[in-house]
């Protein structure tokens, strides 16, 4: 793959990215979150510039240190996540101001490490820029999905709109009362209670 395809490649995941970290997003339950990152890993491997062979161990610790910058970033960029949950019960997330800090700081380390391997004389291409994209995605895809899985639904909050506490989707309490506002405590559901509830035919036969 050329020079040129790696850098559209990156343009095009990082515009994806920005947009869905500005925007409120639902999170399903969607096993799929590693596919961007695999995919990304892949064309990093299948690069030959990844490590540079004139400086064989320079260079993989430059790069080790990128991917711990991904990883850090990742991780940050999906805890600083904000996640809620809708009346409906669906999870949601949108990234806050801490995010934007941990994204700068990210971008700030992953130039500082550029520049050092660039004093050493050490070569860098796409291929490593590319691995660190897929780890950080990686990190941040993990941990988000982890905490979304650790957000159950609040107590008493159905997604057919009937709460589990016992009211009824129209406020009615469930603690006997109809759908009509009767309490179910004897009185029917037009108001008359059950002691009086029953027929006169009824009654003069009793008498």
């Amino acid at each position: 793959m050329s020079g040129l395809v790696n850098v559209l490649v990156i343009g095009a995941v990082i515009a994806v990215v920005v947009f869905r970290q500005c925007s409120a997003r639902q999170i399903t339950d969607d096993r799929r979150w590693w596919v961007l990152p695999g995919i990304l890993l892949v064309l990093s491997l299948r690069e030959p510039g990844l490590l540079d062979p004139r400086h064989a161990a320079l260079s993989t610790a430059v790069l080790g240190a990128e991917l711990v910058v991904g990883l850090v970033t990742g991780a940050g960029w999906a805890w600083t996540t904000r996640l809620w949950r809708e009346a409906d019960g669906s999870l949601w997330s949108k990234g806050t101001k801490a995010t934007v800090f941990v994204w700068t700081g990210g971008l700030a380390l992953r130039a500082a490490l550029y520049g050092a391997a660039a004093l050493m004389g050490i070569h860098q291409g796409t291929a490593a820029l590319l691995a660190a994209l897929a780890v950080m995605l990686a990190a941040r895809g993990g941990a988000l999905m982890w905490r979304a899985g650790q957000m159950r639904p609040a107590h008493g909050i159905s997604t057919h709109g009937i709460s589990t506490h016992g009211e009824s989707a129209y406020g009615g309490s469930g603690h006997g009362e109809s759908a009509y506002g009767g309490s179910g405590h004897g009185e029917s559901a037009y108001g008359g209670s059950g002691a009086r509830a029953m027929s006169r035919p009824a009654w003069k036969d009793r008498v």
